[in-house]
């Protein structure tokens, strides 16, 4: 496979990118669309592998999805077909909303629903959410590991109302999974015996939940009851992605620039919307120019490499933020140690472990322990970067490369998983083709 060449950054980056939709938002919306009451039109969607395999599978389910260019789509609620038609099929890629979110949803009917997907996908835990189903009475045929894809599921769920408890500690889509599938299931209580991973993940689906018509009250940090009934907004907006925001504003700091990133949310449930305050711990100017009640211009004010602190930072709320944090601390004053994210394991790929193999090909020095790392800053040089076919881990080697000579990686365009035009847009900001700022 031929490797991309990062490129190097000569000059400081005074520009503004413009950030697509999130992918987190645009699969929940998706969802609550196609169980809706009613039509629904989406604004400012992403379109991306992981985002149309979504679409596809909704559809295969009985939703009617109509793309309106690039940024929209109309959305016919689907209904729940007879047992008489022939199995479905269902690809998840490597998705994890599609494996995790459309499993309960498709078990609602009688019909047969077959999900597989890539191969790499196969590692990815699912056993704790398909075991609820099972005991909600879903029929669940293995074709290969348990608790993994491939497998197919059958209905419908026999469910009296209660409480359904969920082991989220691998991951809290198998919360959201269950959140958005209760409503449909007469009304549940949905609660976690362990403490909540990922939980601005959780509040999104909470959150949109309520915004599009589903009523439920927060008993403990950890249990909510949903009540019965269907989504009935006529529309759904959709913030920038603002973890994908993460390396082009890592590029504006470690070139020394001022970057912009228009249209982000003043009050938003993305994990992303952590980063100002992460910048902020580790000396990094950021501000907010705020454009009205709903958003702003983030911009960032770099001072190159070397001019930041490190960090020691619980990261089990923002765990998909980790690779690209990882790769800007590469270039700290002080060590960092990132940890509560021993889930990243079930990512993609084992992110940890991708991570510190990328460091370490790199002359840096890591250390990897049980649920998280400690990255101790030193002179680096050039290498050839494995992506693992992990979008997050790709774009860790394009902002490595900004600074190092001769950094390169093998599966850039494993990046339309989530950012389809990522290296365009790259290019773009590296000749501040922007707003200058």
């Amino acid at each position: 496979m031929k490797h991309w060449d990062a490129p190097r950054v000569h000059e400081p980056l005074n520009t503004q990118v413009e950030i697509p939709g999130s992918k987190s938002q645009t699969a929940r919306a998706l969802y609550l669309a196609a169980t809706g009451s009613s039509p629904c039109t989406i604004h400012g969607l992403l379109r991306s592998r992981d985002t149309d395999l979504f679409a596809d599978a909704l559809v295969t389910l009985g939703a009617r999805i109509s793309f309106i260019g690039e940024m929209s789509a109309r959305v016919i609620p689907m209904e729940i077909r007879s047992a008489t038609e022939e199995e479905r099929q269902i690809d998840c890629g490597l998705a994890g909303t599609v494996m995790r979110f459309l499993p309960p949803l498709a078990a609602l009917s009688p019909i047969p629903t077959r999900f597989d997907g890539d191969k790499q996908a196969y590692a990815r835990p699912l056993g704790a959410l398909l075991d609820v189903l099972e005991n909600l009475g879903a029929h669940i045929t293995y074709h290969g590991e348990h608790g993994h894809i491939p497998f197919t599921i059958q209905g419908p769920l026999r469910y009296h109302p209660g409480t359904i408890t969920v082991d989220a500690s691998a991951s809290s889509q198998f919360f959201s999974a269950m959140l958005l599938v209760a409503p449909l299931l007469g009304g549940a209580t949905i609660r976690s015996e362990q403490e909540l991973i990922s939980l601005p993940h959780i509040n999104m689906t909470l959150d949109m939940m309520r915004a599009t018509g589903i009523t439920w009250s927060k008993i403990s940090q950890s249990e909510w009851k949903i009540e019965e009934g269907k989504p009935t907004a006529s529309e759904i907006k959709i913030e920038a992605d603002l973890s994908n925001a993460g390396p082009f504003l890592c590029a504006g700091i470690l070139s020394g620039g001022s970057l912009a990133i228009p249209h982000w949310p003043v009050n938003s449930t993305q994990p992303g919307a952590m980063w100002p305050k992460l910048f902020e711990r580790m000396g990094i100017d950021t501000r907010l120019l705020v454009e009205g009640s709903e958003n702003g211009t983030l911009v960032v004010d770099g001072q190159g490499p070397g001019t930041f602190q490190g960090i020691t930072c619980d990261m089990s709320a923002m765990g998909e933020m980790v690779p690209t944090l990882a790769a800007l601390l590469l270039f700290a004053q002080t060590p960092s140690t990132l940890s509560g994210i021993a889930h990243l394991r079930g990512h993609e790929t084992d992110r940890l472990e991708a991570i510190a193999d990328s460091i370490r090909s790199l002359g840096g020095c890591v250390e990897v322990f049980d649920d998280g790392l400690t990255i101790r800053p030193r002179p680096l040089h050039g290498a050839k970067l494995r992506s693992f076919a992990d979008h997050r881990m790709a774009t860790f080697a394009a902002i490595v490369g900004l600074v190092i000579d001769g950094v390169s990686v093998d599966d850039i365009a494993c990046t339309s998983k989530t950012l389809p035009n990522f290296e365009s847009m790259w290019q773009s900001m590296m000749e501040n083709r922007g707003a200058h700022v």
